[in-house]
């Protein structure tokens, strides 16, 4: 009886590792009203600094939308299948260049507290035993 390979097997996925990065974020929407006044910034940002950012980043496709009768946001859409809102209407220019760079750095992960984290425990003592400020020749002042 022959075995039959399965070539599904035989196929390796692309994933983040020494030899390869893949960028996370896959689309940006940035949404603005024409004519609410908490989306001139926004409106400002698109003209004078979304082709930098766009020419900056090529893997990332960017989408300019207009809904009128709502606040601005910028969405970001990830290769997990997730995506990220962030409100607009309160920042100036500049934080709006930050919060893109945010979801263009983003991973698009949940993101989970460091609050009740468990803590690095080793089962083997250090070789050079615990630091204490008591054990040195000179106290360190400032």
């Amino acid at each position: 009886m022959a075995h039959q390979i399965l070539r599904g097997q035989l196929r390796s996925l692309p994933a983040n590792g020494h030899t390869a990065f893949l960028p996370q974020i896959r689309k940006v929407v940035l949404e603005f009203c024409q004519h609410y006044p908490s989306s001139r910034n926004t409106r400002c940002f698109i003209s004078a600094h979304l082709e930098r950012v766009a020419r900056q980043n090529p893997h990332v496709e960017f989408v300019i939308k207009q809904r009128n009768g709502h606040q601005p946001i910028a969405r970001g859409f990830y290769v997990n299948g997730r995506d990220k809102v962030i409100p607009l209407h309160t920042l100036e220019v500049t934080g709006i260049d930050r919060k893109v760079q945010l979801l263009l750095d983003s991973s698009g992960a949940k993101i989970k507290p460091l609050k009740g984290a468990r803590t690095v425990e080793s089962t083997s003592e250090s070789a050079r035993g615990i630091w204490s400020g008591l054990h040195v020749d000179a106290p360190f002042t400032i």
